[in-house]
């Protein structure tokens, strides 16, 4: 049953996504709403899979390459819904959905050998690590697909080419707003996933810092965001500049998470038995 509701969040995951690469072409408000509800469907079906896979093995579904992407791609979609009630972005589901059928996918191609003892989940820190981390990662996702509308409005703009793509899009200052919005709801949270977990390798490891490669490339994605932040609030950085660096931090989320996790050796990976 897991495996079968799996297979239909996928494949609500790419009906949702067809229906919003049509709505990108044709501006239909049923289109969206449509789309819309395929997504949550999916969301529920994943949602129950999850549910099932927690309660059959005792621990969060979390041990493995597979089931982090499986279980981001659900946080992404969700995240993404609730944004939308809140800030009526329709278009950005254009954008959003097949980044989250990709990381679906993904799900079912990486390596499934185990990363994570199911022992780990034992502790409160490592679940608030992980909680945090992954709705702070799809906020950040957000932010990164928001950064390439601003840069394909942008250059339509300084190009005149005032096609339809052109009026489809929001305009600058609605999306530099909403990805300010996505980076200031993130960020808080992934320093306290960054804490919680320094706090479970203290009580692991016996040091909050072990120089695994994993902890390494986490700090300089935090502080990728830290600048971005503080330059947004601090000296009023907008427009392309923000919107290029927040591209590049989501980049280096995917890079730690591919690196750290399928070729390097450490704590967090499938190379080493030590979690």
């Amino acid at each position: 049953m897991q495996s079968l509701f799996l297979v239909m969040a996928t494949i609500c995951y790419l009906f949702g996504t067809v229906g919003y690469l049509v709505y990108l072409f044709r501006d239909r408000q049923q289109l969206h709403r449509i789309s819309w509800t395929i997504l949550l469907v999916g969301v529920l079906f994943h949602g129950a899979a999850l549910i099932m896979r927690t309660v059959q093995t005792g621990h969060l579904p979390l041990t493995t390459v597979q089931e982090e992407l499986s279980v981001f791609a659900l946080v992404f979609v969700l995240t993404y819904l609730i944004v939308q009630i809140r800030l009526q972005l329709r278009i950005l589901g254009s954008f959003v959905s097949p980044l989250a059928v990709v990381f679906m996918i993904s799900s079912t191609i990486l390596p499934s050998q185990i990363m994570i003892k199911s022992e780990s989940f034992k502790s409160g820190w490592i679940i608030l690590h992980v909680a945090t981390l992954f709705f702070a990662n799809a906020l950040f996702a957000l932010a990164f697909s928001l950064g390439v509308m601003y840069l394909l409005q942008e250059s339509y703009i300084k190009r005149k080419n005032f096609g339809f793509l052109y009026e489809r899009l929001p305009p600058l200052e609605r999306l530099d707003s909403i990805a300010h919005y996505c980076l200031i709801s993130g960020f808080p949270l992934m320093t306290a996933g960054l804490i919680t977990g320094f706090a479970y390798a203290a009580l692991v490891w016996h040091s909050p810092w072990n120089w695994d490669p994993k902890e390494i490339l986490s700090l300089v994605t935090w502080i990728i965001y830290a600048v971005l932040v503080h330059e947004r609030l601090t000296v009023g950085w907008r427009g392309r500049r923000a919107a290029w660096l927040s591209i590049i931090g989501f980049s280096a989320t995917l890079l730690t998470f591919v690196v750290a996790n399928l070729l390097l050796s450490g704590h967090h990976s499938i190379l080493s038995g030590k979690m």
